[in-house]
């Protein structure tokens, strides 16, 4: 298949065997990454030559032509809020029915402001998040949304108990519409228990399975009773291994164009996610950064690789 050009710089790129692999792939996954303006991606899934100042203005559009990108990840709404008109661009950029992953504003999910200490009265705050989030997805965005994504900050030193974030979540939960997909992303791993899901599955709001630094990795959390908590759909965040931190692994990967960290592991661990989810008519929401092995859409080739490959039942394949 010839990408047809989308920039007056555009070479062809033939992604003819990404388009075969991504023909295979079952219904119940969505592959995609956390961003689309990485120049390093150039003659892997973009024409080459194509600049960031290029995938800024138009990359959305460009991204999803890439055959195996079925989602992408808006993670910018975290630290602002995102208006009509951008998300009304955003749209207009997508094909009807590409669904996106998208952060809300990180004023909702952080007590205070974690340079200055401020304390935010925005957090948790039912009349923010619908004024804020909801009500622009509403009227821009809708068809568009796989799920929006509560990520809460760590907690490093003396967390709450779960049953306190739990009880709190929960009174947020009951007072906010609930006609758009939820999920909610932990980086405190001791808030990861039963009081948590318990709160999710009662909302039908999903937990986001993140590989990320102080957090149990995929397999650990898949084998929590109850971790897929929301009846149609499961985000899987796919940040970077366990034990490592964000600054030293960009510092290793960048400009992001090969895979220098493979982690076998965790491909198998989406396999077994995804299958799971064949299982019980849900749909994994799949979110690579280049953090997690070195080049998100190298990585999500392998996914693929590793999900479409027949397995001894011949379930997928």
């Amino acid at each position: 298949m010839k990408q047809l050009g989308l920039f007056s710089s555009d070479a062809p790129l033939d992604l003819s065997r990404e388009a075969a692999l991504a023909a295979r792939l079952p219904d119940a996954v969505k592959l995609g990454t956390s961003s689309w303006t990485f120049a390093g991606w150039s003659g892997l899934c973009y024409p080459r030559g194509t600049t960031e100042r290029e995938l800024r203005e138009r990359g959305l559009e460009l991204y999803a032509r890439c055959p195996l990108f079925g989602t992408v990840g808006i993670d910018r709404s975290y630290y602002a809020p995102l208006s009509v008109d951008e998300l009304s661009r955003m749209a207009a950029a997508l094909p009807p029915g590409f669904r996106a992953v998208m952060k809300a504003w990180g004023r909702l999910t952080s007590p205070h402001d974690p340079r200055t200490g401020e304390v935010w009265d925005t957090y948790l705050d039912p009349a923010t998040f619908t004024r804020e989030v909801a009500d622009p997805v509403r009227r821009a965005f809708a068809e568009h949304t796989a799920s929006i994504v509560l990520e809460f900050a760590p907690i490093r030193r003396a967390p709450p108990p779960v049953e306190r974030f739990a009880e709190r979540l929960d009174r947020f939960l009951s007072s906010i519409p609930r006609d758009l997909p939820l999920s909610v992303e932990l980086r405190t791993r001791e808030h990861l228990a039963p009081p948590y899901l318990d709160v999710l599955r009662r909302h039908d709001v999903a937990h986001v399975l993140n590989l990320w630094e102080a957090m149990p990795d995929l397999r650990e959390q898949l084998a929590l009773p109850g971790v897929l908590t929301a009846k149609d759909h499961v985000v899987a965040r796919l940040l970077m291994r366990p034990g490592t931190r964000y600054a030293d692994r960009k510092a290793e990967m960048a400009p992001f164009d090969k895979i220098t960290d493979p982690n076998p592991e965790m491909r198998a661990d989406v396999a077994s996610l995804v299958r799971l989810c064949a299982a019980t008519a849900r749909v994994a929401y799949v979110i690579v950064n280049n953090k997690a092995e070195g080049c998100s859409p190298l990585t999500i080739a392998a996914l693929a690789a590793t999900i479409t490959a027949r397995d001894s039942s011949g379930e997928f394949g």
